[in-house]
C-alpha cells in the first residue's frame, strides 16, 4: 500500500511570528499520529526554511512527528548569475526535503513550461530533493474536454528528463486550475477519474509497477470537509492543500482524515 503524503503549501503567507505559532499549535491539534504510516510535508517560503526547520526539530522530538520542509520553487542550475533565484544545492544545503514544481501560479504568472519543469525536477534529484510535479488544467479546457489531454501532455514534458526510478520516487499533484484558491474542489468522482488516468498513462510509459507505487496527491480547495470524500478514492494518495494548511486545526483533521480513510489511524 502507498504511504499518503500531505504537503503543506504555505504560498506567500505567514510571518515567522505566525509560522511558529502555528507550529506551537500544531501538536494541540493533531494530538499524536502514527507518524511511520504518512508523510508530511510543510512548504514554506524561502526565507523561513531555516527557522522553521530548527523549530521542527523539538516539534517532532517532542511529539514523534516527522514533519517535513519543502521549498516551492527553485532553479535548474545549481549556481550562477541569476539574481533573485535559489538553486537546489542551496535547500539542500539548509536540511529542505521537498520541492513542488509546476505549480499552476508558477505556470501561469510566471510562464512555466513543461521543459524548465522537467530541467528543475532533474536537478532536484541531482541535489537530493524530491519534487512533488503539478498538473492541471484550466477551466475552459475542462468545459472542452481536453483535460485528459492536457495532463497527458503535462506529464509528458514534466517528467521528459527524469528515470523510471526517479519518476517512481516523485511526487504527481493533481491540481485543476479552476479550483485552486477558489472554493470550488473537484467533486471525489472527478478528481479520482483524473488520478486513475495519470495512474494508467504512469503504467504505459513506465510500467506497472512503477505506476502501482508513484504517490499521486489531489490538489484544488482542500478542506476538512471534502477531505474525507477525496480521501476514500483509491487512487488519491494524499493532497497538495494551499489555504486549508495555514491553520494548524483545519491541517491536523485533514491530516486525520486521511489516515482515517485510508485504515491508518
Amino acid at each position: 500500500m502507498r504511504k499518503p503524503f500531505i504537503a503543506a503549501n504555505w504560498k506567500m503567507n505567514h510571518t515567522l511570528e505566525s509560522s511558529c505559532q502555528f507550529l506551537q499549535e500544531l501538536p494541540k491539534q493533531l494530538g499524536k499520529i502514527p507518524s511511520t504510516n504518512i508523510d508530511i510535508a510543510i512548504c514554506v517560503p524561502y526565507i523561513y526554511i531555516i527557522p522553521i526547520t530548527q523549530k521542527l526539530v523539538s516539534v517532532n522530538q517532542e511529539n514523534g512527528y516527522n514533519v517535513k520542509i519543502g521549498a516551492q520553487n527553485m532553479h535548474w542550475e545549481a549556481k550562477g548569475a541569476f539574481t533573485g533565484e535559489v538553486s537546489g544545492p542551496m535547500l539542500s544545503d539548509i536540511a529542505c526535503t521537498y520541492i513542488i514544481l509546476g505549480h499552476s501560479e508558477r505556470r501561469t504568472l510566471f510562464g512555466e513550461t513543461d521543459e524548465k519543469v522537467s530541467k528543475k525536477a532533474k536537478a532536484a534529484f541531482a541535489s537530493g530533493l524530491m519534487p512533488i510535479i503539478c498538473v492541471g488544467e484550466t477551466l475552459a479546457q475542462r468545459d472542452s474536454n481536453e483535460t485528459m489531454g492536457v495532463i497527458q501532455s503535462q506529464l509528458l514534458g514534466s517528467l521528459a528528463s527524469l528515470t523510471p526510478a526517479q519518476v517512481e520516487v516523485s511526487t504527481i499533484a493533481y491540481e485543476p486550475v479552476w479550483a485552486i484558491g477558489t472554493g470550488r474542489a473537484a467533486t471525489p468522482a472527478m478528481a479520482q477519474e483524473v488520478h486513475k488516468m495519470i495512474r494508467e498513462y504512469i503504467a504505459k510509459h513506465y510500467g506497472e509497477s512503477i505506476s502501482q507505487n508513484i504517490r499521486i496527491q489531489y490538489g484544488g480547495s482542500v478542506t476538512p470537509e471534502n477531505a474525507l470524500d477525496l480521501m476514500a478514492q483509491p487512487d488519491i494518495d494524499g493532497a497538495l492543500i494551499g489555504g486549508a494548511s495555514l491553520k494548524a486545526d483545519s491541517l491536523s483533521k485533514i491530516i486525520q482524515a486521511t489516515l482515517a480513510k485510508k485504515n491508518l489511524l
